[in-house]
């Protein structure tokens, strides 16, 4: 393969990617592209105090092994059992949502098994049905009535179902109907319901455990993934599941068999500030009210019908003129990072603005004026 010729045609197209500046070293620079939703990258009280505590209690900066051969284990148990705590459920460690989601699917998924999948699911669920090598089918996003018509014509030929969907999309902001979800997997018995959290976790819910956690049919979900390194300003993932599906995945899930576990100080730190998560309701109310704010200015702009939500999108699609309104934000004071194929299909390039609590409401007020003079360019 020619790969400088590829290189050469993905910049030709505006599609080229490059490696971004190191935020923190633009003090001057309003991060819209980081997905730190409640601001605790940048508490240095916590991370102090979490420091001092770590260095008492001799933690240390790496596992040296996989999980089924590391000595360092009390920090994933002490983990484990206050995920299982807070959510019902049997809690197990991923190193990222990516080995997440790819060893979840990979292994509960086989040729017997049928997967129907929202259509805008993470690229890491896809990554997993194809190494799984079930049949998969997608509904149309957030279509429940599509979704049924899949299940009633499919359903019956296999041995098993596996129905997945986004509480929070991450390119759009929306938000499925757990209980839609729930309703049609309650009809088709051998049905398993799965549920990526990864952007409502800290943000959404009862003490931000997600919208699983809000909905009154969440005893009937069978797999909760969610992610540290969002909201939770950390590290790795989790899932909640069964405690027989926990087994299963301990023995199948070759992303944790194979991988290095997590250092057990990065551990310790999760579970620290999942604590604090719990009782952050002013930190979740603040990024309501710039939602709204962030709402009003991008609907000027044909974004009227995109939900309020700590992520929206500006759809511009073009990948040139994408890139370009992202400069000028940026040079105007305001990182809102281009978002192209394959992330998003041709045609639905964007801006992907993404809130944080702790950006203040004089900096979403002001974005407004800036919009102005960038978009008119």
């Amino acid at each position: 393969m020619n790969y400088g010729a590829v290189v050469d045609g993905l910049a030709a197209s505006g599609n080229l990617r490059v490696l971004p500046p190191d935020a923190s070293l633009l003090p001057d620079v309003v991060d819209l592209s980081s997905n730190d939703y409640l601001g605790i990258a940048g508490d240095v009280e916590l991370r102090t105090s979490f420091f001092a505590e770590a260095a008492l209690n001799g933690l240390a900066m790496t596992s040296s092994a996989s999980r089924l051969l590391a000595g360092n284990q009390n920090e994933y148990y002490l983990l484990e059992d206050m995920l299982g705590r807070l959510y019902g459920g049997c809690a197990l460690l991923f190193n990222s949502g990516y080995h997440a989601n790819v060893g979840l699917m990979s292994s509960l998924a086989d040729k017997r098994t049928l997967v129907v999948a929202d259509r805008l699911v993470h690229a890491s669920i896809i990554d997993g049905i194809m190494l799984s090598k079930a049949d998969f089918v997608r509904f149309r996003h957030n279509d429940y009535g599509h979704l049924r018509q899949i299940m009633e014509k499919k359903a019956r030929d296999y041995g098993s179902v596996i129905i997945v969907a986004e509480s929070v999309y991450s390119m759009d902001g929306d938000r499925a109907d757990i209980d839609a979800l729930v309703s049609v997997k309650r009809d088709y018995p051998d049905t398993l319901l799965y549920i990526d959290e990864a952007h409502a976790l800290g943000v959404e819910g009862p003490g931000g455990l997600g919208l699983v956690a809000a909905s009154m049919s969440r005893d009937y979900v069978d797999v909760i993934v969610g992610t540290f390194g969002k909201a939770l300003a950390s590290s790795g993932a989790f899932c909640v599941t069964r405690k027989d599906i926990k087994d299963f995945l301990v023995n199948h899930a070759r992303s944790l068999i194979f991988s290095t576990a997590l250092p057990p100080v990065t551990v310790a730190w999760t579970r620290k500030v999942f604590g604090r998560v719990l009782g952050m309701d002013s930190a979740r109310m603040q990024l309501k009210k710039l939602s709204h704010a962030l709402n009003g200015i991008l609907s000027s702009y044909g974004n009227s019908g995109a939900v309020v939500s700590h992520i929206q999108p500006l759809i511009i699609g073009d990948p040139v003129k994408t890139v370009s309104l992202s400069q000028r934000l940026f040079d105007k004071g305001y990182k809102v990072l281009p978002i192209r194929r394959p992330t998003v299909s041709p045609g639905t390039e964007r801006l992907r603005f993404s809130l944080s609590a702790s950006i203040s409401m004089e900096q979403v007020d002001l974005l407004g004026n800036v919009m102005k003079d960038c978009y008119a360019i």
